[in-house]
């Protein structure tokens, strides 16, 4: 008895296959009363084969397993994708500095500000992520197109758009011309160099360093009127001889009501929200030319 159990993920899958084959197949007197049609709605293989051809691209295309392999591979790349690819990094930066410059030590927490920063992001990239979807994923989906390298190349065109108007907004050229230079891309006329020269293994790291500079130049213009502030009180306990008294705790409630009257958080998520540049407000020369001198 020992012997006939199954020991084996394979002779366990084995079993129950038989199983249910053995169960749902056409019984002989079944088979004298029912019509083809009838032997073919019960038959496992036909319901098989008639659920990998309802499904989109799975029709003489890649295997099943293969298929879902990429689709566990883009859902793990897709923390990364939202991070280092959208506005995310410029906005959690900003708002960081901003919390360092108040010097509330905790307050608000991380967890605000991340979050914060996530719902500013789906509003700022709601135009590239609907244009993702029309010209790339939609047609994969209904089935118009079926080719990966197509649908690929739609969907990924419009969060380049993205990036590269982020990078021609703010003149960063030079972390492009970077990449590419130390991946032996010739780049002494960057005038010859077009925006499709440029792929994604180059664009992604040099869209990431322009917006660590966009973001820290943000963050160091949020944080002068707090170090002014912090000057002014230290400087005058000083001069009252008060020196074991620390100047950031009675700065911190000036701080804190300077930025309250002004509105402080509605100024600052306001600025970076409109220092994102939207692909459609801004007009490349020469239907995308790379302009500026590395």
């Amino acid at each position: 008895m020992n012997s006939c159990r199954p020991k084996t993920f394979t002779q366990v899958t084995c079993w129950l296959t038989i199983v249910v084959a053995s169960v749902m197949s056409p019984r002989p007197a079944l088979a004298q009363t029912a019509g083809p049609s009838e032997l073919d709605l019960i038959n496992p293989i036909r319901l098989l084969e008639e659920t990998m051809e309802s499904v989109p691209g799975l029709e003489g295309g890649l295997s099943t397993s293969i298929n879902i392999l990429i689709l566990l591979t883009v859902l793990s790349l897709a923390p990364s994708i939202l991070i280092l690819c959208t506005c995310f990094m410029r906005i959690v930066i900003v708002l960081s500095m901003l919390r360092q410059a108040l010097g509330t030590q905790g307050l608000p927490p991380s967890q605000i500000i991340i979050g914060l920063s996530l719902f500013l992001t789906f509003v700022i990239m709601t135009p590239t992520a609907q244009r993702m979807y029309v010209e790339g994923i939609r047609p994969y989906t209904t089935g118009v197109e079926k080719d990966y390298m197509v649908t690929w190349d739609r969907t990924k065109q419009p969060l380049r758009d993205f990036m590269f108007t982020q990078i021609e907004a703010t003149g960063n050229w030079s972390g492009v011309y970077m990449m590419l230079n130390y991946r032996g891309i010739d780049t002494s006329d960057p005038g010859s160099l077009t925006r499709s020269d440029v792929d994604m293994l180059s664009l992604i790291p040099a869209f990431i360093l322009c917006e660590l500079k966009v973001a820290f130049l943000m963050g160091f213009r949020i944080y002068l009127p707090f170090l002014v502030i912090d000057m002014v009180i230290a400087s005058l306990l000083i001069s009252m001889g008060m020196l074991m008294l620390p100047p950031v705790l009675i700065s911190l409630p000036f701080k804190v009501l300077l930025f309250v009257l002004v509105d402080g958080w509605q100024l600052v998520t306001g600025s970076v929200m409109t220092s994102v540049v939207q692909p459609e407000q801004i007009v490349s020369a020469a239907s995308g030319v790379l302009t500026g001198v590395p």
